[in-house]
Order: C-alpha cells, then structure tokens, then sequence
C-alpha cells in the first residue's frame, strides 16, 4: 500500500479557524479541510506546511506544534495526516488553488462538510477550543 504524508494547518486568527473548499473536480470536491498538502520527496512536514498554505491561498505562516498524527485512506492509499498549530504571519487568503475560503468561528465549525480525515481533529479543536486559544496567536 502507497503511503502520503500530508501536512493538515489549523491557522488561528482573531477567534476563527482559516479553512479551504476544495475544487470540485478533485477527489471529496466542494468538501472543505485544513489548508496544507502532499510533503514532497526530501521536504520537512513544516516546509510542506509553510509551501501548500502559501501556494493555496497565498498566506504565510510557520508551523509551531503538531497537535497530532492521523491515519486515514483506503486500501490502495494511505494517508498519514499530521495537524499542526500554525502562526498565521502575512497575508491575506484568496482562492489560488483551492475553489473557496473562509475563517470560521468555533459555534460555526462544525457547519462546512468536511473530509472524513478532518473530523476527528475538528471534534477535538470545539471541545478544546478554550485550551487550544487561550491567548491570541499562541497555542497550548
């Protein structure tokens, strides 16, 4: 079985979480996720980070914690998804790759469709979400 590693961005900002819509022709299209993406050959999990956000929606930010590591995919493809607390450091969001963004609040989270990897992580964030931004910009 084929096994990615992909790099999940819980961006935090002003009370809301940044989310990204996939585009409709991709596999789970119009699902929304963390922004991030696949690590490329000889790249650190935070320099795929810091390179899919910004080729996404065109942010900068600097990885600061891995919250955790998920396991996920099917038969044929495995995926190991790594969530991190990422400081947001410049940049406005805008759709480069990615059909649709938003910044969400904790009451709202849970209303996009999100991908079956994210929910687990998603639950834990609104059950914690006092823990996790306790002080704008840092995490626990």
């Amino acid at each position: 079985m084929e096994r990615m590693e992909v790099g999940c961005a819980i961006i935090h900002k002003q009370g809301k979480l940044l989310i990204a819509q996939r585009h409709l022709e991709d596999s789970f299209g119009g699902y929304w996720e963390f922004p991030g993406g696949k690590r490329e050959k000889n790249e650190t999990i935070e320099a795929c980070l810091a390179r899919e956000v910004f080729e996404e929606l065109g942010v900068r930010i600097v990885p600061e914690k891995l919250l955790c590591r998920r396991n996920h995919g099917t038969a044929e493809r495995g995926l190991s998804l790594f969530f991190f607390f990422c400081q947001w450091v410049s940049g406005d969001p805008r759709p480069i790759d990615c059909k649709d963004f938003k910044w969400v609040s904790r009451e709202n989270l849970r209303e996009p469709i999100f991908l079956p990897g994210d929910l687990e992580v998603l639950e834990d964030l609104v059950l914690h979400w006092d823990e996790y931004f306790k002080t704008e910009g840092t995490c626990r």
